[in-house]
């Protein structure tokens, strides 16, 4: 999905809490996206890899509906993490007590396009 002069790539629903995924996308804004692949490929967190996959999609989208874009000068535009549906369960504890345990979910937007453009 082309939107001002980028290239887009969603995932939506995924099982982790946007919260968990927010810092590491803080350091990833406006930076190149070989390097961005190169540094989420050996951080320890979960939410890298869900971040490295929905990048690397937005890239593919760019190279494959522009030819003429150069692979190597795509820069990581706009990185969203928003909150996505929370499931809510009932988690039995000792002397007939319960909590409530909240499954939440995020959804990922990225945004990718060529460093000289704006």
């Amino acid at each position: 999905m082309e939107t001002n002069k980028g290239f887009s790539a969603f995932a939506r629903g995924l099982p982790m809490s946007a919260k968990k995924v927010r810092p590491l996308a803080d350091h990833l804004r406006r930076k190149k996206v070989s390097d961005v692949l190169a540094l989420l490929e050996v951080m320890p967190h979960k939410g890298a890899y869900f971040l490295k996959k929905v990048i690397q999609s937005a890239a593919s989208n760019a190279v494959y509906q522009n030819k003429q874009l150069d692979e190597d000068q795509l820069v990581v535009s706009r990185l969203m993490i928003d909150e996505g549906q929370s499931s809510t369960k009932v988690w039995p504890r000792a002397r007939g007590r319960a909590d409530r345990l909240k499954k939440r979910t995020c959804h990922i937007t990225v945004e990718v396009e060529e460093k000289g453009a704006k």
